[in-house]
């Protein structure tokens, strides 16, 4: 009788190996954003994270899950993997700051047909300068070989991350009629609104790798610039003890995301004149022929986070944000009534 050769996990498209691998390039990426609290290192079933040595008496924990979305296209598309790291983290601490919670670990899940140890590493390095960035420990994550899943280079991203608070200190709070916004500038579109992006790019005629119409090298450079990471600067405002509401403006624009840190009854006006919008914005809004309306709430344009605070606090707000390499831009106030409404053009 002719034996049977035996088949392996490799013989269906799942190479171990090259798991393992990946992780001894990624683990000192991994200890580089170790902070007070993380008690091992990756490789184990869980991670363990000490809220006492962190320097909590009273915590509540929070939590938040998200992704890069679309924009993931682009950066398989031209190769340029360094920076979603960057976008992921982004998402998940960005939210978890407007709670009043300061982010404290990150895990990772990391999604392909076939193992990319090159490109699996330089988005594992980014999720890693994410975290740095924000202070905050990645402490591990799962990366998933599914053949017949992912076609080609395709992979997918997921983040989580969790912080804390002391009990009674949630955002917002204490939110009235004449408060103040601050605005936190965005570095560009961030990770929302690329569905609409890539339509716009085709629409365009123009490729990826093209020379971009309204700055210096690739329109993906342009296209690919990772997301502004608030915490710092968040935190800094926390510790003044006179912040009360932050609003990360993410999908939904800034008509959708700043009512979700109001409370009933209250709305805001927004000067659209307080700020000089990117260039990246005009050429969308330009090729695109973008209502007003649509382009804010679709895109953050230009602002990627708002502070709330009273008048008479706002000196030591901005003073506090511009510490960490933070310009705010006072942008309008709190009202009464419901909803946003904004005076000046884009």
């Amino acid at each position: 009788m002719t034996k049977i050769k035996g088949l392996t996990y490799a013989d269906a498209g799942v190479d171990i190996d090259a798991g393992n691998e990946l992780v001894q390039h990624i683990k000192p990426a991994a200890k580089s954003t170790k902070r007070p609290g993380v008690m091992d290192g990756l490789g184990g079933f869980g991670a363990m994270f000490d809220l006492k040595a962190a320097g909590y008496k009273d915590p509540i924990l929070v939590s938040a899950t998200d992704g890069v979305g679309t924009k993931l296209r682009i950066a398989i598309d031209t190769g340029y993997l360094d920076t979603v790291g960057i976008d992921l983290v982004a998402m998940c601490v960005n939210d978890l700051i407007c709670q009043g919670a300061v982010p404290l670990f990150f895990l990772d899940y990391f999604a392909t047909g076939k193992l990319n140890i090159s490109g699996a590493t330089s988005v594992i390095n980014g999720i890693a300068e994410g975290c740095r960035q924000a202070n905050t420990a990645l402490v591990g994550g799962e990366t998933a070989e599914m053949p017949g899943m992912y076609e080609g280079d395709d992979f997918d991203l997921a983040g989580f991350s969790v912080g804390a608070m002391e009990r009674g200190t949630a955002l917002p709070h204490s939110v009235s009629s004449g408060d103040i916004l601050i605005g936190l500038p965005s570095t560009g579109i961030h990770s929302n609104g690329y569905s609409l992006v890539r339509k716009i790019v085709e629409k365009s005629g123009l490729t990826w790798n093209d020379d971009c119409p309204f700055g210096e090298g690739t329109l993906a450079k342009h296209l690919l610039e990772p997301t502004k990471i608030y915490v710092r600067p968040a935190v800094a405002a926390l510790e003044t003890g006179k912040l009360k509401a932050l609003a990360h403006i993410t999908g939904g624009g800034l008509t959708e995301n700043l009512p979700r840190a109001l409370p009933e009854g209250l709305g805001a006006n927004i000067d659209l004149d307080s700020w000089a919008r990117l260039a990246i914005f005009d050429w969308l809004i330009a090729q695109a022929g973008l209502e007003q309306s649509e382009a804010l709430k679709t895109f953050n344009c230009g602002i990627g986070m708002i502070a709330i605070c009273s008048a008479q606090d706002v000196d030591a707000i901005s003073a506090a944000l511009k510490q960490e390499d933070c310009d705010p831009i006072i942008i309008g106030k709190i009202t009464e009534g419901s909803g946003v409404r904004y005076t000046g053009l884009l």
